[in-house]
């Protein structure tokens, strides 16, 4: 089965960003000359994603404005000698069928899944937090898919996490498959460091089949009094295990203030437009 389908959680508030974020949307901030969103979107369609919807809240129009088309500035733009501006500005809004839907309250990512279940209906689909950025040559998320037409399990994209940082993560019982396959048999959120069953976590994206959103909808709060979408994850891992695929790719936290840094140096570095010039400024600073 093609997955053609994937949704994208963002309602959060921002707050690790703020004052960055009072007025902007987190997913809104930009890596360089595009939203951290877009580099998410571009990810997905890169993986042959067709269909996606973006989970949102109160305040964050501007992420549907910024996926629209903006007749008045293409007529602008579509000159002589701006074809390229022109190209971006269109290309942005053609990357994929794009749907939102508010999040009214906020009650944990599990319960923002659950908002796209009739979005999603029968389908397997692509689950990619909006305030994860991964650079890799291979899409993620096109990784997960892969995994999926060989095992036919539901996938979970995962890197190991410094010890100090797991009980921020979802905790992994994992055993090696092969290359980078493991299969995950169960897990925790946000674990007490003496219940830690890997330094395996979860990051930014995973693949998911239909049965999650009944699951979801039987849940009590978990961690921090919300709907964690990690705890049905387990069930669907106790019943028939998922796929750990480690990752390809360096993944940046855009939900803080040294992640949001990273990306912006290593995709700055490597743009066509900035590379050469930040790699220069970067020698001029005394590090030592």
């Amino acid at each position: 089965m093609k997955i053609k389908k994937a949704i994208i959680p963002a309602a959060g508030f921002g707050s690790r960003m703020l004052p960055a974020t009072k007025s902007v949307p987190k997913e809104m901030l930009p890596i360089v000359d595009k939203p951290a969103i877009q580099n998410i979107v571009e990810e997905l369609a890169a993986s042959g994603i067709e269909d996606i919807l973006i989970i949102t809240n109160r305040g964050k129009g501007v992420m549907e404005d910024h996926f629209d088309r903006v007749p008045e500035l293409e007529t602008a733009l579509d000159k002589p000698g701006k074809e390229a501006l022109y190209e971006s500005l269109v290309d942005c809004t053609n990357l994929a069928n794009i749907s939102f839907i508010r999040q009214q309250e906020i009650k944990g990512n599990g319960h923002a899944i659950l908002k796209g279940r009739a979005f999603i209906g029968n389908e397997p689909f692509i689950v990619a937090y909006g305030d994860d950025v991964i650079v890799s040559d291979y899409p993620v998320s096109r990784q997960l898919i892969d995994a999926y037409a060989e095992f036919g399990l539901s996938g979970l994209g995962i890197k190991e996490v410094r010890k100090e940082d797991i009980t921020m993560y979802s905790s992994m019982k994992v055993k090696h498959i092969r290359d980078n396959y493991y299969i995950v048999d169960d897990m925790v959120e946000k674990p007490a460091p003496d219940k830690c069953f890997s330094l395996f976590a979860i990051l930014g994206r995973c693949l998911l089949t239909p049965d999650i959103f009944n699951i979801i909808a039987n849940l009590k709060p978990g961690a921090g009094g919300e709907i964690q979408l990690t705890d049905a994850i387990r069930i669907i891992s106790n019943r028939s295990n998922c796929v750990g695929v480690d990752f390809v790719g360096r993944r940046y936290d855009l939900g803080n203030k040294f992640g949001f840094l990273q990306a912006q140096i290593e995709i700055g570095l490597s743009h066509p437009d900035t590379g050469d010039a930040l790699k220069a400024f970067i020698k001029t600073l005394n590090l030592g």
